[in-house]
């Protein structure tokens, strides 16, 4: 699978130019990624796929705003991205990003109150909403430590969508559930994201999450992440136990198992990445 140069968008949500990342400096820098070029349009749900070491969570942190870049240019609605800000809202798979002395409810109003300036009964009202479409109305009241794990990853995906950012950065937030509970959360995503047309930058290390998620899936090589290619996951391969779903995980698969055993051969030689 070679790589697939982007399709320009004319006018793009987020665009990437040539964006290098390093951690250190002088001869003990350590790179990330390294030119990474790609545009994410309105309403669409861009994947970094890849295995550990390839820089996906560097490459969202970047675009949060929480991590300088070292070459290239990031820009959100055409403006430079140089500090976190309200277009921006994460969801992350640890289970501890709610505030434990606020109930349900006041996590999302809270959030809803700082971030946009609503007034309590506002807020409130915005609040309830959200957490009724995560199915959460019976729990309005409870604190975060009564909650299972999928309900909190409810919880913070529902005060993400009330917030209305321009992009949603979510950092494998399903990685710590059951697989059952995993499926269950990336349709009820979907959904949210149909309902509203939400922009979203995923990161996964699984092939099967990566098709089921997004509309285009960023294949990147570890050590440092450059890019392999930039795929469109057409809709009939987002439905499990089709065809195309099985054609489409294969060819990732395999892949991503080849650069997995390029990686750990002995040199042979520089590697084109694109």
């Amino acid at each position: 699978m070679g790589v697939t140069l982007r399709v320009a968008e004319p006018d793009p949500l987020l665009s990437l130019d040539g964006v290098t990342l390093r951690y250190g400096s002088g001869a003990s820098a350590v790179t990330a990624v390294q030119d990474i070029t790609v545009d994410l349009a309105v309403g669409d749900r861009l994947v970094l796929l890849g295995p550990s070491g390839c820089g996906k969570s560097s490459l969202l942190r970047a675009v949060g705003g929480f991590q300088p870049v070292d070459g290239g240019r990031i820009h959100l609605r055409g403006k430079p991205v140089g500090k976190p800000g309200p277009d921006r809202m994460a969801v992350f798979q640890e289970f501890d990003q709610l505030l434990p002395w606020r109930t349900v409810l006041g996590n999302v109003r809270y959030a809803l109150q700082r971030g946009r300036g609503l007034d309590r009964a506002t807020a409130g009202k915005r609040a309830r909403d959200w957490i009724g479409r995560v199915g959460l109305t019976r729990v309005l009241d409870a604190y975060p430590h009564t909650l299972s794990g999928g309900m909190k990853q409810r919880v913070a995906i529902a005060r993400a969508f009330a917030l209305e950012p321009d992009l949603l950065l979510m950092d494998e937030p399903f990685a710590a559930l059951d697989a059952l509970t995993r499926r269950q959360m990336q349709d009820e995503l979907l959904a949210l994201c149909e309902q509203t047309g939400a922009s979203v930058l995923f990161v996964t290390h699984g092939i099967d999450e990566a098709i089921r998620v997004g509309t285009h899936v960023l294949s990147l090589s570890p050590h440092p992440g450059r890019m392999k290619a930039l795929i469109p996951v057409p809709l009939a391969a987002r439905q499990r136990g089709t065809t195309a779903f099985a054609q489409l995980e294969a060819s990732l698969q395999a892949d991503l198992l080849g650069e997995a055993d390029q990686d750990t051969a002995p040199p042979s030689g520089e590697r084109r990445h694109g």
